[in-house]
């Protein structure tokens, strides 16, 4: 129910958490680099004629990059 939520320490109810930005950046980091590089693989795929290969390298190689830059760019806390 609505009353059994305890306030926010600060009183602003709409204010997102600390942190989600973070969290947000993580997750946009991953998908685009999952998307870009699957694009590339799939365009490598049309190229070649490979059946759907490259897409699914290209998605790996995307998702690695993606955690490399969340480390590097997110990993240490300021």
């Amino acid at each position: 129910m609505a009353g059994d939520q305890t306030p926010r320490p600060d009183g602003r109810p709409d204010e997102p958490p600390p942190g989600a930005g973070q969290g947000w950046t993580a997750l946009s980091y991953l998908i685009a680099g999952m998307l870009v590089w699957g694009f590339i693989g799939w365009l490598v795929d049309q190229w070649l004629d490979t059946g759907g290969i490259a897409t699914g390298i290209g998605v790996v190689l995307g998702m690695a990059g993606g955690i490399v830059l969340v480390v590097r760019r997110l990993g240490t806390p300021t």
